[in-house]
């Protein structure tokens, strides 16, 4: 069984197998998905340890995909090489500088492969989840609990904000029909 293990998401067998050719030896296994929907759900069940992930996917983009693992705190902090021949296009979606990935444009050679892996895993490092000292829990599952809810607390405090706005209006107008 290979210590490491590298998913590769590409509807194109040809960069998949490129790929894989193009890896440097080592202890990992290559996984291969031909589809986006394919790749998210490989992802969730192997947690491979870097992500190789094609812009332009059938059945869910390599857009939806990133919006996905993004969107999960402990599947973020895997590294993530976004590959594409069409840079415009992810620029569409995505500005530079990229924060939480690195990206490959297609063609590419295998010292730009090798350079961009460096590059998504230094990028995750920085965005990696941090557990408090002493915690029992493992610690993306600890730090992605308190990252999950921060967010919610953020969310809450909005919708609070929002019934506040709402209740002062609903107030204002009963004032306005009793006098």
């Amino acid at each position: 069984m290979s210590a490491h293990k590298i998913l590769v998401i590409d509807d194109s067998k040809v960069i998949r197998m490129r790929v894989r050719d193009m890896l440097p030896q080592g202890n990992f296994e290559v996984i291969e998905a031909k589809d986006g929907l394919e790749g998210f759900n490989l992802i969730q069940s192997e947690r491979p340890n870097l992500i190789m992930l094609d812009f332009l996917l059938p059945k869910m983009s390599g857009w939806e995909v990133f919006q996905s693992v993004q969107e999960r705190p402990e599947l973020r902090a895997i590294p993530l090489v976004l590959m594409s021949g069409r840079k415009e296009e992810v620029l569409e979606k995505i500005p530079e500088p990229f924060e939480y990935f690195a990206f490959v444009e297609k063609p590419f050679e295998q010292r730009e492969l090798v350079a961009a892996i460096k590059e998504a895993m230094v990028k995750a490092k920085k965005h990696a989840p941090v557990a408090s000292v002493g915690s029992a829990a493992p610690v993306g599952d600890l730090a992605a609990e308190v990252q999950l809810l921060k967010q919610q607390v953020v969310q809450m405090h909005g919708e609070i904000d929002q019934l506040k706005k709402q209740l002062g209006q609903l107030v204002n107008f009963i004032k306005q029909r009793l006098s």
